[in-house]
């Protein structure tokens, strides 16, 4: 094993977000560089849904650190001290999830594995939730199952694809060879929010799909590095939340310039 000094609770400190790059780091690199690269120093934060909340409480539970995530949430709560009625749902998805015995199979490794190494010369940092001698698995609570529109290539993806958790899965079955020298197979344990009755499936990720997913990020991860060196400046997506809010107009534009793309689809 690579020895760190990485544990839960300076997992994902600034210093290490500096030190280490992450799987969702790169994802927040890939999506928008100039964003990613803000959020890492402090300047910006995206905003915290009841989606993403949901998904923390129900990743706390498998974890064993609800009651921490609880404490430190306290606006999950009624007046009345009773959970609010997206929580509720989320104890629902939980309890749902527990009565299946594939899916708590699959739960049911180490928690929280922790390990490092080096992809393309870049430090790397994974954080597993169900670690097992014979496969890798995470957990993921998400809308649906059903493909996602994905406005920048006008396509309907999987969510899986949508989502990156292929290159999540490629950074982890990558970083546990390195520790372990075992190539272990990758799937997502993933519940729906869906009311009144959440959706479970395990999926598997096959390997093709992974190697393909590694080659991207060894072939992007170096230049995320540099940027987060200062060493090259990143660039703007020009429509995620952070770029809008930074945005400084320069020149008036032509309006037929910006929407041609749109006539020639309609064709």
């Amino acid at each position: 094993m690579i020895e760190h000094d990485l544990t839960s609770e300076n997992y994902f400190s600034p210093e290490n977000e500096k030190k280490y790059m992450g799987s969702s780091q790169f994802k927040n690199f890939l999506r928008c560089e100039s964003s990613a690269l803000a959020e890492l120093h402090g300047e910006y934060r995206r905003e915290t849904t009841d989606a993403l909340l949901i998904g923390s409480y129900v990743d706390a539970h498998f974890e064993g650190t609800l009651d921490i995530f609880k404490a430190q949430h306290p606006d999950i709560f009624t007046k009345s001290g009773d959970l609010k009625a997206q929580y509720r749902h989320a104890d629902y998805m939980i309890q749902r999830a527990e009565r299946d015995e594939l899916f708590m199979r699959f739960m049911s490794g180490e928690k929280q594995k922790i390990m490092v190494g080096e992809i393309a010369g870049v430090p790397f940092k994974i954080k597993i939730d169900s670690y097992h001698d014979e496969c890798l698995v995470d957990l993921k609570c998400v809308r649906d199952f059903k493909p996602i529109w994905n406005e920048e290539k006008h396509i309907k993806q999987p969510f899986i694809y949508y989502w990156g958790y292929d290159i999540q899965g490629a950074v982890y079955r990558e970083i546990v060879r390195q520790n372990t020298g075992k190539t272990l197979p990758f799937y997502i344990a993933a519940i729906t929010k869906e009311k009144p009755e959440p959706k479970l499936k395990v999926y598997w990720i096959p390997d093709d799909d992974l190697d393909s997913a590694l080659e991207e990020v060894v072939g992007l991860a170096p230049r995320f590095q540099q940027i987060k060196e200062g060493k090259l400046q990143p660039q703007r997506c020009g429509d995620c939340p952070f770029c809008r809010f930074t945005e400084v107009l320069t020149a008036p534009v032509n309006y037929h310039e910006e929407f041609e793309v749109y006539d020639v689809e309609c064709e």
